[in-house]
């Protein structure tokens, strides 16, 4: 009997009871209560689900694996998201908030972008909603490429076969469920990767004895064709100016992220983003700084086995199945799952509500019932689920391609909205042209960078968000100043009117 497939059956059980639970609890409401919960969410919910649809696969394969390998320079990038976390919720969250209700109760944040200037114009809602449905569809793609490679990875099953098992699943529950299945999935999902990651470490401290030695072994083995000499003697310190800035670039990415953004404006009142914050920023910093000490200690206790085949992101799977027995350890690895989940989901609800509050209502069917609007939504969940898996399911280069792609869409968002955002929350004079031109700047900025200057080894998003804050100021500054109508939807949202 295979322990560990029993815990993933319980495990992806959970999620689908949770999903039929929330479609019979919320069948009656339109289509604010699946895209936006309402603006229910306690906050608990809201700052787990952000954090858990944030991090993807990557927390326990992708950054484990690389500083296992590289040393802890590597750590840079973690402690960059730290504080991009940590800002995110102390200068973003409440004001989103206020401002989003304000703004025509915004559900979307292509929504909110347009309805905070009072624009008649509907020219950047549709834009942003066409990217954020092109970005999302291959996000997912590349999480059903994730789960399926965990499922073939730990056993044996078919790539094919996994990736559907995986598929089915995240579009039963968010088809169903919508936002508040998604919030309370992610919920526990992040309860989950909070408990995988600091229990590998605590009985690795408590049971093991490592060898520190094998923290300065070199190893050489072959990394996509190309032989890697991996050494641990890279660390915080000696890290180069490239890896420092690049790392703590990627905080940037986070105040243009749309799938967390949408968590502050769901939240019930903008005064309980406090507890949220202090929720999320613990949980964010416990989470990275124990993934840190798992490729730490998994230097020590596994790398002869991973790293000569180059496998150093099975440090997690490696030690887990080392230290537990299979039913645990069966459990611990449907983290490695939740985290796919948890990101896949909050992506596959952010591109379906784009598309139908941005694109479908306003141009497509402008009269369209509430229901209506709904049932497009999760229509649409569907559509954009198939569209991925068959990216996903690929074998061709371009498929290829399109999944390379995936590692810069957080420096395009991030360069493209997160400017505007911050614009929008703290400065009265903004203006519609101004965000138009940050949007603008930044995502051809990123690309640009990416195409033409990635050999200096700086993160795209750096030049790109600069660009969009540069553009989105001086454009304002030129333009005249916004009507009335626009500075008191500025001034009832910033002296919170209207806050239970």
């Amino acid at each position: 009997m295979n322990l560990e497939l029993i815990a993933f059956v319980i495990y992806f059980a959970a999620m689908l009871t949770i999903g039929v639970v929330f479609f019979f609890r919320t069948r009656s409401g339109g289509a604010k209560e699946y895209f936006l919960g309402g603006r229910s969410m306690g906050p608990w919910v809201t700052a787990m689900s952000a954090q858990a649809s944030d991090m993807s696969a990557w927390l326990l394969m992708g950054l484990p694996g690389s500083v296992l390998a590289f040393g802890l320079g590597k750590a840079w990038i973690g402690i960059g998201l730290a504080i991009g976390t940590a800002l995110n919720w102390i200068l973003i969250a409440r004001r989103l908030r206020r401002f989003s209700q304000a703004a025509g109760d915004a559900i979307t944040l292509p929504q909110y972008l347009t309805n905070r200037f009072a624009a008649p114009s509907k020219i950047l809602q549709i834009l942003c909603a066409i990217v954020f449905l092109v970005c999302f569809t291959v996000y997912v793609a590349s999480s059903f490429v994730a789960g399926a490679t965990v499922f073939n990875t730990i056993f044996g099953i078919e790539t094919g076969t996994a990736m559907r098992i995986f598929a089915l699943i995240l579009i039963i529950y968010t088809f169903l469920g919508g936002y508040k299945a998604v919030c309370w999935t992610d919920f526990f999902q992040g309860i989950l990767m909070l408990i995988a990651v600091l229990a590998v470490p605590i009985v690795i401290v408590a049971t093991q004895n490592p060898d520190t030695a094998a923290l300065a072994k070199v190893y050489t083995y072959m990394d996509g064709g190309a032989a890697v000499e991996a050494s641990f003697t890279a660390n915080l310190f000696s890290a180069s100016w490239q890896d420092i800035v690049s790392g703590l670039a990627w905080g940037l990415g986070y105040f243009g992220m749309p799938h967390i953004l949408v968590r502050f404006m769901s939240i019930r009142k903008s005064s309980m983003v406090k507890k949220s914050a202090a929720v999320a920023i613990v949980w964010v910093i416990l989470s990275l700084g124990a993934v840190l000490v798992i490729a730490y200690l998994g230097r020590m206790l596994v790398a002869d086995e991973l790293l000569p085949d180059g496998q150093q992101k099975m440090v997690f799977i490696a030690l887990a199945r080392k230290l537990f027995p299979p039913f645990i350890a069966g459990l611990l690895l449907s983290a490695i799952i939740a985290a796919s989940m948890s990101t896949a989901d909050s992506q596959l609800l952010v591109a379906s509500s784009s598309f139908t509050s941005d694109i479908y209502k306003p141009l497509i069917r402008k009269n369209a019932s509430d229901k209506e609007v709904l049932w497009i939504g999760r229509a649409v969940v569907l559509v954009v689920a198939v569209v991925a898996y068959f990216i996903a399911s690929s074998r061709g280069s371009g498929a290829q391609a399109i999944m390379n792609m995936v590692e810069n869409a957080w420096g395009g968002f991030g360069s493209a909205f997160g400017p505007v955002v911050i614009l929008s929350v703290f400065w009265r004079r903004f203006t519609y042209k101004g965000a138009i031109a940050g949007v603008a700047a930044g995502a051809l900025t990123d690309v640009l960078w990416l195409t033409l200057a990635s050999s200096t080894g700086v993160y795209e998003l750096l030049p790109g968000f600069a660009a969009g804050m540069i553009a989105a100021v001086v454009v304002t500054l030129l333009d005249r100043a916004p009507s009335d109508e626009v500075t008191k939807i500025f001034d009832a949202a910033a002296a919170g009117d209207g806050e239970e």
